[in-house]
């Protein structure tokens, strides 16, 4: 073979590998959070591997729900993988380390967790960021109303001692306050402790007609079990960090009863035909479960494959714009992700904007119970 043609060929390869979409993703496949970063994990699997004819390669990491963890995972993924985007990651602390190296290096982020925080205020950092959870501002809300429509006057809260609890808190008593609901105790906890015995005396004491748990995953269920085993008999309201089936083999019998907004993935099946997120919702759990078996979808997975959605719609606008692994192209990416108008993923309707890089509005919500050991629709 002729020197010329060696040179040609290791040209043409080069192309082709530079000309691949690379997309990195750090989750908390292990650690506290590990019910909620298995199933997107399981999810990135199941996302195209051609967009726009051009090939996705998909790098994935596992952050351990360490803050440091995660800020390493991105720092690997855009200085030695050049990736065109960063999918992660699943709890809000890791997401929170992650912002500053997305902004330093021009790579557009798309975050996995709820809190409002991640994508607000909008600034310049923020504007590599977008996010496919509902923010806690809106499931807030939701809460709020469903506590008032029961006469709940007065509500203890205890949710985790980082930006997750902290968060939720201060959305909560947001949305309560206008509608005459105290908030009567306010609690924390890590999330690997295993007791929270202290501070559920402390919220019994308080005599609250409900309590509001804000916590995510499987850590969630310690102070809701704590309570029922001190015979608190009052409501207990959960947030959308729960929803997977980890948590309800967890916490078993405790969380009969349970009220929680979610996504109206988790209840897809139930919803009426008019919904308008069901039709995208049930496709994806019927991917999930035709991989991982029937009942094993988890609403995490269900923010993994969000962003393959936003990403699946933004990809072929870029590709217009520049080719991949350059800097104009990540630009183009983040242009793109911030166009995104009227798309339909398994969580809701999807309408980012300059100023709104989360795009989701009520539509993206329900409110659910556990009965029976599984999520039913409130109607």
């Amino acid at each position: 073979m002729s020197r010329k043609l060696v040179l040609a060929l290791l040209a043409a390869c080069s192309t082709a590998a530079f000309a691949q979409v690379n997309i990195g993703v750090t989750v908390s496949a292990t650690g506290p959070a590990a019910s909620l970063g298995i199933p997107e994990k399981n999810t990135i699997a199941l996302l195209p591997k051609t967009i726009g004819g051009q090939k996705v390669n998909y790098i994935v990491l596992d952050d351990a729900t360490d803050p440091t963890a995660a800020a390493k995972n991105i720092k690997k993924l855009v200085t030695e993988n050049k990736v065109d985007a960063v999918i992660g990651t699943t709890a809000t602390p890791g997401t929170l380390a992650m912002i500053d190296t997305a902004a330093e290096s021009g790579t557009p982020m798309i975050a996995l967790n709820g809190n409002a925080l991640v994508v607000e205020p909008m600034d310049a950092k923020r504007k590599w960021v977008f996010k496919t959870a509902q923010n806690d501002t809106l499931m807030s809300t939701a809460i709020a109303e469903h506590m008032a429509a029961r006469k709940v006057r007065k509500v203890a809260f205890i949710g985790f001692a980082d930006a997750y609890g902290e968060g939720w808190h201060k959305e909560f008593v947001k949305a309560a306050t206008p509608k005459g609901i105290t908030v009567t105790a306010n609690e924390r906890y890590q999330r690997n402790d295993t007791s929270v015995t202290g501070q559920v005396l402390k919220i019994i004491a308080s005599r609250p007609d409900a309590v509001l748990i804000a916590g995510s995953g499987t850590p969630a269920a310690l102070p809701q079990k704590e309570l029922k085993g001190k015979g608190y008999k009052g409501l207990i309201y959960q947030t959308h960090g729960v929803a997977n089936k980890d948590f309800l083999r967890i916490g078993g019998k405790d969380l009969e009863g349970t009220f929680l907004p979610v996504g109206p993935m988790v209840v897809a099946s139930q919803l009426p035909d008019s919904n308008p997120v069901k039709k995208s919702a049930l496709a994806y759990v019927a991917k999930y479960e035709a991989a991982h078996g029937a009942g094993s979808i988890s609403s995490f997975g269900g923010h993994a494959w969000d962003a393959g959605v936003l990403l699946t719609n933004a990809i072929p606008q870029a590709l217009k714009a520049a080719k991949p692994g350059t800097k104009e192209f990540r630009e183009a990416l983040r242009t793109a992700l911030e166009n995104t108008k009227n798309v339909a993923g398994a969580h809701g309707i999807f309408n980012m904007g300059p100023q709104n890089h989360q795009g989701l509005d009520n539509r993206a919500r329900v409110m659910a119970t556990i009965e029976n050991g599984t999520w039913k629709l409130v109607k």
